[in-house]
């Protein structure tokens, strides 16, 4: 029995919504860890990224970042980016383009961090930003930091390198894998077209 999305638009978005949804509040969900692609022209690199929020109303996706990362010198010169999503038990591939906003030390980012426990903290108090050469192998922290003693007022100190990159969405393509016949849609939110694609 094929579900209820297989042949319905309608149905096709909700349940992509529905895997978006989940997957900010269960550490299990596949779709909780995308692929985030951006770049310039021949320069694009990806990277793995944890979803921290999904809204529905808005069509926005945000995750947390290191102000300092090298994708955000490439956000800021190039703002669109792309995300792919894939759950290996439902079959279901999303490819979301999206419009990036980078949010520093602005009420976006303080809300962010109050909901951001002082372990969760740790990667935003390395001395150098990622990605810096080192001779040796190293977390980047300092040894008093190296550890999960350090207190949540020590914490404090990572929210100068915190950012949160919001997405806006402007289109979906999900594609679903079925023996008895793949499944592709498209949804342009610009434009409001939904359609489906040959798989």
């Amino acid at each position: 029995m094929q579900p209820a999305y297989y042949e319905d638009l309608n149905e096709v978005k909700s349940k992509i919504w529905s895997m978006l949804e989940e997957a900010v509040t269960n550490r299990n969900s596949q779709f909780r860890i995308p692929v985030f692609v951006c770049g310039k022209e021949n320069n694009f690199d990806g990277r793995i990224v944890v979803l921290r929020k999904a809204d529905k109303i808005n069509n926005l996706l945000q995750f947390h970042s290191d102000i300092r990362s090298d994708k955000i010198n490439i956000l800021k010169n190039n703002s669109k980016a792309t995300f792919i999503f894939y759950d290996k038990e439902e079959k279901i591939q999303a490819r979301i383009k999206v419009e990036t906003k980078i949010n520093h030390e602005n009420d976006v980012t303080k809300q962010s961090w109050s909901k951001t426990g002082h372990i969760s903290r740790k990667c935003y108090l390395v001395d150098e930003g990622p990605g810096v050469p080192s001779e040796n192998p190293t977390s980047g922290l300092k040894p008093e930091l190296d550890n999960f003693e350090f207190t949540l007022e020590q914490s404090e100190e990572g929210y100068k390198n915190f950012t949160v990159i919001q997405c806006y969405i402007k289109s979906i393509e999900w594609l679903y894998l079925a023996a008895k016949g793949h499944r592709r849609a498209r949804f342009d939110l610009e434009k409001n077209i939904n359609t489906w694609l040959v798989p």
